[in-house]
């Protein structure tokens, strides 16, 4: 089966296409994918991975043509960070 392996930093993205055995794993999809030769920095024990946008255990058995996500950890604390003001409509 095919699937895609995706990191994003600020100033790029990465997306590696892989593939593996029926019944493979999220961890073994990123492990062949040898994203983690590229980017040392990414810790899969601390950071999240998931599926399309959903976060899941890193047991988890994919299917075909799944995007595999590794998420970067938060640099900002979302209650901390100063809100923007919603833009204001045009008038009538």
């Amino acid at each position: 089966m095919k699937v895609r392996v995706c990191y994003a930093l600020p100033q790029r993205q990465t997306v590696i296409h892989v593939d593996l055995p029926d019944g493979a794993t999220l961890k073994e999809a990123i492990e062949r994918s040898g994203i983690l030769r590229q980017f040392p920095e990414i810790d899969l024990e601390t950071q999240k991975v998931g599926v399309y946008g959903k976060a899941a255990p890193l047991e988890t058995v994919l299917d075909e043509g799944a995007r595999v996500e590794i998420y970067r950890p938060i640099t900002a604390d979302p209650k901390t960070v100063k809100r923007r003001p919603a833009p204001e409509k045009a008038a009538s």
